[in-house]
């Protein structure tokens, strides 16, 4: 599949395919659906050797080209990683179908009955880098929402997500559903990415799950909408009536939970009454796990550390580094959090309800928290079964994308042959 042109066929005939499947998905029992997904567990069970091989084999691949640090962390299966990923399945199982969920209206002035059904948003292209548990997760959630969905994996995944699409499509084939409605894309050509992004009538909605530079080359390059995040920016804020045990365990934990997801903590935030008492105990424990700290000139009063600079307030690192600010009041944290963030997820340490109220209203992310550690930013954290991504967008899905993220609502009219008049 070398020739663009016999690649531009091959995504335009997954692309048909999945729009006449899509048809049928909405169609589906919540039952039919359940049961496809609780085979598809069963057959990560059944092969989850098959599943740690190929990942091996992804891993090892990966690491001969040179590629570190958390791509690699988001690349590794583990058994307890597998587990997760069967665990979210059963969790999206367990979730009210919204499909076909009607909420009714103020009647009219007319008489005329106005509802609106819930219904699926049809084909949703899915690109990703390394992560390929968001193989599974991805179209757990597009299955069960009624959405036929094209998954394209990164290369450094192929292996592994070979066996997991394996595993998807025995589900479908169980309830009896067409292979079409989950496509894994069997090709690592960048090529059809391009024209994943161009298919418009064939593509409903783009959903980018990756490093910064693939979001970015989507949002400009997509010709269908896209549901997205681009940086994950987070802050945890220790206001002047925290406590400092808390204060010490949540920033800890915000930013060692796990250095490659998108909702670690970059930035710490930390009232000038309480530096004194925190700084020295927090660089402690920072140290201790290996994390790099760089202060602002304040904070430079009490820990010997490296400089930080404006760059370091925009920058997302993904790894054992931490920038820390000494801020005179809770609304400099704020304007703060609102001038640098990236909109995902930000956190108040405080015992001040007053305080945590101002932060939590005032505060423009699509995850706004208090008294804990921004890692939290999780659909499947959230009740929401598994996520799809996370979107700092305001348009229609704000924060994890669950199973409601991946629909939209029809209006339903009924009347008595009621006429308008001039």
């Amino acid at each position: 599949m070398e020739d663009s042109k016999d690649i531009r066929s091959y995504m335009t005939t997954l692309g048909l395919n999945a729009k006449k499947a899509s048809q049928t998905l909405a169609t589906l029992s919540n039952d039919q659906k359940n049961l496809a997904l609780m085979n598809v567990c069963d057959c990560l069970q059944k092969r989850r050797e098959e599943i740690l091989y190929a990942n091996k084999e992804d891993l090892l691949e990966a690491k001969s080209k040179a590629i570190v640090g958390p791509f690699i962390d988001r690349l590794e299966l583990t058994d307890s990683r597998i587990d997760s990923m069967i665990s979210e399945i059963k969790s999206v199982v367990q979730l009210t179908d919204p499909i076909g969920e009607i909420t009714s209206l103020k009647p009219t002035p007319s008489g005329i009955k106005v509802s609106q059904m819930r219904v699926p948003l049809g084909v949703v292209g899915i690109i990703y880098e390394s992560r390929p548990n968001v193989t599974a997760a991805a179209a757990a959630l597009c299955l069960k929402s009624g959405n036929a969905c094209i998954l394209r994996g990164g290369s450094e995944a192929f292996k592994t997500n070979k066996i997991i699409a394996t595993c998807l499509n025995e589900g479908l084939f169980s309830q009896g559903i067409s292979k079409s409605a989950i496509q894994l894309v069997d090709t690592v050509d960048r090529e059809a990415v391009k024209i994943l992004l161009s298919m418009e009538g064939l593509i409903d909605v783009i959903l980018p799950r990756g490093g910064r530079e693939l979001v970015k080359l989507i949002s400009e390059e997509a010709r269908v909408p896209v549901i997205k995040h681009l940086d994950g920016i987070c802050h945890v804020y220790l206001d002047e009536d925290s406590d400092l045990n808390k204060a010490i365990s949540i920033s800890l934990n915000a930013k060692t939970y796990r250095y490659g997801i998108c909702g670690a903590m970059e930035t710490l935030l930390v009232h000038e009454k309480i530096a004194e008492a925190v700084l020295p105990k927090l660089a402690k424990v920072f140290q201790k796990k290996g994390v790099e700290l760089r202060g602002c000139q304040q904070t430079l009063k009490f820990l010997k550390i490296k400089k930080a600079n404006k760059e370091d307030w925009v920058t997302e690192y993904l790894g054992p580094v931490l920038s820390i600010k000494i801020v005179r009041e809770i609304d400099s944290a704020i304007d703060h959090i609102n001038s640098y963030g990236s909109a995902h997820s930000d956190c108040i340490v405080t015992e001040n309800t007053e305080n945590a109220r101002k932060f939590m209203r005032n505060v423009d992310s699509s995850s706004v928290m208090h008294n804990v550690p921004t890692c939290w930013a999780d659909g499947f954290e959230y009740g929401l079964g598994a996520e799809i991504g996370i979107s700092t967008d305001k348009l229609h899905a704000r924060g994890p994308v669950g199973l409601k993220g991946l629909t939209c609502q029809k209006y339903l009219v009924e009347g008595n042959a009621e006429l308008r008049g001039a």
